[in-house]
């Protein structure tokens, strides 16, 4: 089954317009929404909580469609959006909160996480960096048996070591075969670590969706003599600088002769090739 299933989405506001004509998280798997400051992936998740109206498509959270049956879902949803707001509550506080809220909530869990990733406990919400709001989020996501975890930039803020112990706890909670995880993030280095499956948003609309190990096994880094590059279908290449030193390209490995030597690329590198292919 399917934890998330998008069809023929759409929002407007003003000149921007986000149109997602398919997009699936299958169960157990972690999706990575990739894309620029502007891409729409805070409007995504809105969308998919049903916290704005789209004016066309559906949406279907954990086999339950958004619009008419999410509160029936609401236990088994762990949700982080890009601001955290818990005002005048410290974190131990707010578990008092929570568990009133939550049927299954997990205090244990919760005081582990506090203590795991080192969130001072009794300090006011309002006075807690901004670093630190996040983290009280995602343990707080992590503490009641949620199956889906909806998490907006929420690596945004942490420091790396931070950061590496969160991308840990979202792997180790997807072991769970009906567990997934719907993270979006223009840090795509933490994504590349941790996702099964990469989507790229740009402009409001979906570039391309596929499993990250056959996103990076599809394309090639390619240095060559200018001329030689030149020798190339068009379609072959993804993106192109050349100097007066020669060429360097991203290429579709099955567009090349055989035998060519090609060096391996990132998902960063293959989503800024694709976004200059859609903006030259």
């Amino acid at each position: 089954m399917n934890a998330l299933e998008i069809r023929g989405l759409r929002k407007t506001y003003g000149d921007f317009s986000l149109d997602i004509g398919e997009l699936d998280l299958p169960a157990g798997c972690i999706l990575g929404l990739v894309g620029e400051n502007g891409a729409g992936k805070s409007t995504t998740i809105r969308l998919i909580l049903d916290m704005i109206r789209p004016e066309a498509g559906t949406v279907t959270v954990l086999g339950r469609d958004n619009r008419t049956e999410l509160n029936a879902i609401k236990e088994e949803l762990g949700v982080v959006l890009d601001e955290v707001g818990v005002p005048g509550l410290s974190a131990r506080q707010l578990s008092r909160v929570l568990s009133m809220a939550y049927r299954d909530w997990d205090n244990e869990v919760y005081e582990g996480l506090l203590r795991r990733l080192d969130i001072p406990a009794d300090k006011s919400f309002t006075d807690l960096s901004r670093g630190n709001k996040m983290k009280v989020g995602i343990a707080a996501a992590l503490s009641h048996h949620a199956k889906l975890l909806i998490l907006d930039e929420a690596t945004n803020g942490l420091d790396p070591v931070v950061r590496d112990e969160v991308l840990e706890l979202l792997s180790d909670f997807t072991r769970e075969e009906d567990h997934a995880v719907l993270i979006s993030s223009h840090i795509v280095s933490d994504l590349e670590k941790i996702c099964d499956y990469i989507a790229f948003l740009h402009k409001g609309r979906i570039l391309l969706c596929e499993e990250k190990d056959v996103l990076t096994s599809e394309y090639g880094l390619l240095r060559c003599p200018a001329e030689r590059l030149a020798e190339l279908e068009p379609a072959a290449i993804l993106t192109k600088r050349i100097t007066s030193y020669g060429a360097e390209a991203i290429v579709r490995r099955d567009d090349v002769p055989v035998g060519t030597e090609l060096g391996p690329v990132g998902v960063e590198d293959i989503f800024v090739g694709m976004v200059k292919g859609e903006t030259r």
